[in-house]
C-alpha cells in the first residue's frame, strides 16, 4: 500500500506516530512562512502543515506549487493541532510533513468540489467523476451500498437464492417501449433489453427454485421524470406455494429491516387499503397518508340546485383544510390558479369558509343557501375555522385534479414530514384497463397477473370489473414496489391472452415457451419487485433518483459525460444489416 492510514482515521491517540497518507488536495492556505493543506480521500480530511525553518526547504517549495485536486503522497508525524477544529473528526491533529510526492497534478476543476459547490447540475453531470468526489454525493452512494448489502442479507437469511437472468431477451408488445439490440449473427432480428425479468423468474419457479431474488438492471424507453431513468434497478423476487398474505408479510419484513439497518428507524403499521377505497378517498392508487384531507363526495347535497357546473358533473368532491378558514382572497386565488394549470387541468375551484360564528362564506353563494353549505360542512366534518375546497367533473378527472390539489395543500401546510414514514399496501387492483386509442383492454400490471379466482367468469361478461390478485407497497405517496400472484396454468393464461386481444398464434409466438412450461407442473407462485433507486432516494430524503445512481442519464436520456447515445460508424451499421434513413 502507498499509505499507512486513510485521511479519516487519525486521532489524538496517534500523536507522535510516523504515517503516510495519500489523497487529493481539498484546499491550500499559503501564509508565506507556513502552508496548510487539507488532504481528502473517501474516508475524510486531514490537515497537513509545512513550516519554514522546520520543513525541509525543498518540500516547502513543492508545497507552494500545489493546486486543488492534486494527488499527493505525504509522510510525516502526527501532532496535536494548536487551533482545533471540532467540526471534523480529525480536527484535533495535523501532519507535520517531512516528505511530499506529487503523484499527479490536476487542472483547475470546473467547479468547487465541496458540499457547497458552485457547479450547476449539467456541468456536474458532464464531470460526474469529479462530482463523485464530493462527500454529499458519495454519502448517497454509501447509503445505496448499505441498502444493497442489507437486502442481500435479509433475503439470503430467508432462504432466497440470487439468480442472474439474461439481459438480451425477446421484445414483447405489452408495457413500456423496449430498448432493442440488433443481432449481427441473425441479421434483421433483434433482442430487447428487459423491462423486468418477469417470465424468467416464473420459469425459475417452474424449475423448483422456490425462492428467487435478483438485484437487477431493467430498461424502459420512456419519457423521464425525477423518479425515472432509462435504466434502473429492481429488487426482483418470486416465491412458490404462497398466498398474497405470505408475500405481504415477507416483504413488509424486508422493508422494516431496511429502515432499521439503513436509517435506524422503526416504522409503524403497514395499513392495508383496497384500490377502490384509495381512489375514492384520495384519488390516487399511491396515496400519501401522512396527513388527512380525505375526499368527501358531495353529489347528494350539492347537485340539483341550479349550479350547472355541479349539476352536469359525474362527481362533486371536496376536501376539508383544517384551520384555513381565514385564508385571504389572494391565497384562494392562488389555489384557483394552481388547479387551472395545464398539469392539473381543472376549470375552476369552489371554496367555502366556515366562519367562527357558524355562518359560511363561499364563492357560490348565489346558488347555495347557508343551510345547503352547512350540509356540505357536516358531510365533510368541517368545523368553524376550516376551509372546504370543492371540484367537479367526470369521476376520473375530478379525482385526479383533487388529488393534485390535496398534495399541493400538504406542501403549503408543511404536512409532509420526510422522516415520518407511513407505509401501506394497496390491494386488489383492476385486472384490466381500457385503452381508448387501441380500443381494447390492457393488463393493468402485466399479462401474467392472476385474476381473483372467483371472478374469472366475469372476464366474459364484465372484464373491466374483474379484480387482480395484485398489490403495491406505497410509502409517503411513492410507489416503492408492486407485484401479484401469478397465473400458473395454461388454460387461465390462454384466457387472459384472449381478453388482451392476442390471437392464439400471437400468444404462441410471444409466450409459447411459458405456456409450454406451465404444462410441466408449474407451482402456484407470486412475487414482487421494488424500485431500488426510488427506495434509496426516499431513504436519503431526495425527490430525484439521479442523486443515488453513480452515472445517471439527464432528463433527455443522455449521458453528457460520455456523450451517449451517439452515432455509430457506417461499417458497424452494414455489419448489422442496418442503414440510417435521413430524417425529413
Amino acid at each position: 500500500m502507498l499509505r499507512t492510514h486513510t485521511c479519516g482515521e487519525l486521532r489524538s491517540a496517534n500523536a507522535g506516530n510516523q504515517v503516510t497518507l495519500c489523497g487529493w488536495v481539498q484546499k491550500v492556505r499559503d501564509k508565506g512562512g507556513m502552508v496548510w493543506v487539507d488532504l481528502r480521500d473517501r474516508y475524510g480530511v486531514t490537515q497537513l502543515i509545512f513550516e519554514e525553518g522546520v520543513t525541509d526547504s525543498a518540500v516547502l517549495t513543492k508545497a507552494k506549487t500545489l493546486g486543488r485536486e492534486f494527488v499527493l503522497q505525504v509522510t510525516g508525524e502526527v501532532v496535536e493541532r494548536y487551533a482545533k477544529n471540532d467540526n471534523m473528526p480529525t480536527g484535533n491533529i495535523e501532519i507535520k510533513v517531512a516528505a511530499l510526492e506529487i503523484l499527479n497534478a490536476s487542472k483547475v476543476p470546473p467547479f468547487i468540489i465541496d458540499n457547497d459547490t458552485d457547479g450547476g447540475e449539467e456541468v456536474r453531470m458532464k464531470y460526474r467523476y469529479l462530482d463523485l468526489r464530493r462527500n454529499e454525493v458519495r454519502d448517497k452512494l454509501m447509503l445505496r451500498h448499505k441498502m444493497l448489502q442489507a437486502t442481500r442479507k435479509y433475503l439470503s437469511d430467508s432462504d432466497f437464492m440470487e439468480v442472474e437472468t439474461p439481459v438480451l431477451i425477446k421484445s414483447t408488445p405489452e408495457g413500456a417501449r423496449d430498448f432493442v439490440v440488433p443481432s449481427r449473427v441473425n441479421k434483421g432480428e433483434f433482442y430487447a433489453l428487459p423491462q423486468s425479468p418477469q417470465t424468467f423468474k416464473q420459469l425459475l419457479m417452474v424449475s423448483g427454485f422456490d425462492r428467487y431474488f435478483q438485484i437487477v438492471k431493467c430498461f424502459r424507453d420512456e419519457d423521464l421524470r425525477a423518479d425515472r431513468q432509462p435504466e434502473f434497478t429492481q429488487i426482483d423476487c418470486e416465491m412458490s406455494f404462497v398466498t398474497q398474505e405470505d408475500i405481504l408479510n415477507t416483504f413488509e419484513g424486508l422493508t422494516r429491516f431496511l429502515f432499521k439497518e439503513a436509517l435506524g428507524v422503526e416504522v409503524g403499521e403497514f395499513v392495508h387499503m383496497q384500490y377502490d377505497d384509495a381512489m375514492r378517498l384520495y384519488g390516487s392508487d399511491k396515496p400519501d397518508v401522512r396527513f388527512g384531507m380525505q375526499f368527501v363526495e358531495l353529489n347528494d347535497v350539492a347537485q340539483n340546485k341550479g349550479f350547472s357546473v355541479f349539476d352536469d358533473a359525474e362527481l362533486v368532491v371536496g376536501i376539508c383544510a383544517e384551520g384555513c378558514g381565514e385564508w385571504t382572497r389572494k391565497q384562494l386565488d392562488a389555489l384557483t390558479d394552481y388547479v387551472k394549470r395545464p398539469q392539473v387541468g381543472a376549470k375552476g375551484l369552489v371554496h367555502v369558509k366556515c366562519n367562527e360564528d357558524g355562518t359560511f362564506k363561499s364563492s357560490v353563494d348565489k346558488f347555495f343557501s347557508q343551510e345547503d353549505l352547512k350540509l356540505w360542512a357536516d358531510k365533510a366534518g368541517a368545523k368553524s375555522g376550516d376551509l372546504l375546497l370543492v371540484m367537479s367533473g367526470t369521476v376520473n378527472a375530478a379525482r385526479k385534479q383533487m388529488n393534485d390539489l390535496r398534495l399541493h395543500m400538504g406542501d403549503l401546510l408543511e404536512l409532509k414530514d420526510p422522516m415520518n414514514f407511513k407505509p401501506l399496501w394497496v390491494l386488489d387492483f383492476p385486472l384490466l384497463e381500457w385503452d381508448e386509442d387501441s380500443k381494447r383492454y390492457h393488463a393493468m400490471h402485466h399479462p401474467f397477473t392472476s385474476p381473483k379466482l372467483d371472478q374469472i367468469p366475469m372476464l366474459d361478461t364484465d372484464p373491466g370489473a374483474v379484480k387482480a390478485n395484485a398489490y403495491d407497497l406505497v410509502i409517503n405517496g411513492v410507489e416503492i414496489g408492486g407485484g401479484s400472484i401469478r397465473i400458473h396454468d395454461k388454460q387461465t393464461q390462454a384466457l387472459m391472452f384472449k381478453h388482451l386481444g392476442f390471437s392464439d398464434a400471437e400468444a404462441k409466438a410471444q409466450f409459447g415457451f411459458l405456456m409450454e412450461a406451465f404444462e410441466y407442473g408449474a407451482p402456484p407462485h407470486g412475487g414482487i419487485a421494488f424500485g431500488f433507486d426510488r427506495l434509496c432516494s426516499m431513504f436519503g430524503g431526495s425527490d430525484s433518483i439521479r442523486d443515488f445512481i453513480a452515472f445517471p442519464k439527464n432528463t433527455s436520456a443522455r449521458d453528457v459525460m460520455i456523450e451517449s447515445p451517439s452515432p455509430i460508424a457506417q461499417e458497424q451499421l452494414e455489419e448489422l444489416g442496418l442503414k440510417v434513413v435521413p430524417s425529413l
